[in-house]
């Protein structure tokens, strides 16, 4: 009896530890689409590399206080420094192509091709990390692309243009740092890695943002404050999700930034996805959502991004 009254108190608190990591992952989706909002609205008034270069700093006094309290300081200096540099300008890469595509294409719109990064993770497990790949996920990965090819319509009017460019790039960049993170994970903490990239984001785009360098807006100061603190804690959110749940259970849940994408269109800009818009998302939702379960199936843990 005590042996059965203690198997239900066990799963109780699996079931409810399940609860709490769904709803961390929701809250971490709705609070980085808020970030990307707020990176919008500077895309309008600040060049690329500058708006990315205050995504890494507005983050770096959060994330200290994070790892101070965490893990302590001395552990982000005993780190895999060529694999970190690598993943700093993948993230100013990733950061600034995305400002950029969000200066002129909606935020459904720029979901809707970088959900497109799943399928570019799996791809690439092949050649860097010697994974194998079926062709059940082969099929899933080229029906996800022929989604995007729907959302860009090249040579119909779409949004096949530099900005539809950049989110693939973006994507690319996103999926290869998601490679990187799987390597480092090994030795390196989840602090040490989200407060390097940040460091380098922040010092390689400011950089490189130095020529064009608009001087900041008072009336900006709290969006850069806010961007500051949704980036880290969405960070936070995702990173406790992932460590009560399962990945196969909580990736499925990163789509719903769709929905937040197309309610910040509605409420701030006044423009929603257009008809083709949302049948290729739904073709890339579908192909990410089946990559998904058959890695759930093949019981291959996931790194969270």
């Amino acid at each position: 009896m005590e042996t059965g009254a203690g198997a239900g108190a066990t799963e109780d608190r699996k079931r409810r530890q399940r609860l709490r990591a769904v709803a961390m992952m929701l809250a971490c989706v709705g609070v980085f689409s808020l970030m990307d909002a707020v990176l919008k609205t500077l895309s309008a008034h600040y060049p690329p590399f500058q708006v990315a270069s205050l995504r890494g700093a507005a983050s770096l006094p959060f994330l200290l206080a994070w790892a101070a309290a965490t893990t302590g300081l001395r552990p982000l200096l005993r780190v895999r420094w060529p694999l970190h540099l690598l993943r700093g300008a993948l993230g100013i890469l990733m950061m600034s192509a995305f400002v950029y595509a969000l200066r002129t294409l909606p935020l459904s719109t720029a979901y809707a091709i970088f959900f497109v990064a799943p399928l570019l993770i799996t791809a690439l497990s092949v050649p860097f990390l010697r994974e194998r790949v079926g062709p059940r996920r082969w099929t899933a990965i080229a029906l996800g692309f022929a989604g995007v090819l729907v959302v860009l319509r090249p040579g119909f009017g779409g949004v096949a243009s530099a900005a539809g460019i950049a989110v693939l790039l973006a994507a690319f960049g996103y999926a290869v740092s998601a490679i990187t993170v799987r390597v480092l994970a090994r030795t390196d903490s989840t602090q040490a890695m989200v407060l390097w990239l940040m460091l380098l984001m922040a010092a390689g785009a400011g950089a490189l943002a130095l020529p064009d360098w608009r001087p900041i807006r008072p009336e900006h100061a709290w969006l850069i404050v806010a961007l500051g603190s949704a980036g880290a804690l969405g960070q936070y959110l995702i990173t406790e999700a992932f460590r009560l749940g399962e990945a196969s259970m909580l990736a499925p849940l990163e789509y719903t930034a769709l929905v937040w994408g197309v309610l910040w269109d509605a409420t701030l800009w006044g423009v929603l996805p257009d008809g083709a818009t949302w049948l290729g998302a739904a073709i890339i939702v579908a192909s990410g959502l089946y990559l998904v379960r058959r890695e759930g199936a093949r019981a291959v843990p996931a790194a969270p991004p």
